[in-house]
């Protein structure tokens, strides 16, 4: 198994295929500069442009473009490096991923509030089941390889509140569930207390979703939809959470 920054290893593991799907390790507490991200970037460009595959696929974010230093900043890093490279590459920018909620699932049940850094907790942002994710993926993967570069931005259905999260929540528990918002005042705190010890890319990553600078691109890309439901996902997540 190869690590996300030897080269040389993952240049090994990437000869021979006809196509690579890139998904860059999570760093949730980085380093000033991003350090981490910066040399797993590196070692992957640098293994992809060596094995010379004849497709990359890679798992990238909704704000990606975003120009102000934040969480998914890391994933811009990655876009950039692929851009150089000669080879065809298909960035699959996903919204963000329903399933975030299953960390909240215990809190709903056992105190009936959804406690939200998204806000405020009626407004609505792209939303997307990791299943159509995983789909849109292998679809990218098995289908036509592009001249160049591509980029895909993939949403669910319909766009998601913390209200209406809150709400599935609570039909699926069978008790009612309210979205709280979290005072911005207290988040640095909060996530301190968790354990982090950079916490404002995390904080301007979720500034980013509530100023509304932190979206799709639009017109650059091609424009997907998954097909599963906010609920089908809700109940999978209380399912899991009760076995």
């Amino acid at each position: 198994m190869a690590a996300m920054d030897d080269e040389a290893a993952l240049t090994a593991a990437f000869s021979g295929a006809s196509a690579v799907f890139v998904l860059l390790p999570p760093v949730f507490d980085p380093s000033a500069g991003f350090a981490e991200t910066r040399r797993s970037v590196q070692a992957i460009a640098g293994a992809l442009g060596a094995a010379r595959p004849a497709h990359v696929v890679a798992l990238s974010t909704v704000g990606a473009q975003a120009e102000q230093p934040n969480l998914l900043t890391q994933l811009q890093m990655l876009e950039a490096a692929l851009r150089e490279l000669d080879i065809p590459v298909s960035i699959l920018r996903a919204a963000w991923f329903i399933e975030n909620v299953a960390w909240d699932v215990s809190t709903a049940r056992e105190t009936g509030a959804l406690p939200s850094h998204l806000q405020p907790c009626d407004r609505t942002i792209p939303m997307v089941a990791t299943a159509d994710v995983a789909r849109a993926a292998a679809t990218l993967l098995r289908g036509d390889i592009p001249r160049g570069l591509r980029i895909v931005e993939l949403q669910g259905p319909d766009p998601v509140s913390p209200a209406m999260l809150a709400a599935e929540l609570g039909r699926a528990l069978g008790r009612d569930v309210m979205a709280l918002p979290v005072p911005r005042a207290d988040w640095e705190r909060q996530f301190r207390a968790q354990g982090m010890n950079n916490p404002q890319p995390r904080m301007r990553m979720l500034d980013g979703f509530n100023e509304g600078w932190i979206d799709f691109e639009g017109s650059a890309a091609d424009q997907w939809r998954g097909s599963v439901s906010l609920a089908t996902v809700i109940r999978s997540l209380v399912a899991r959470a009760a076995s």
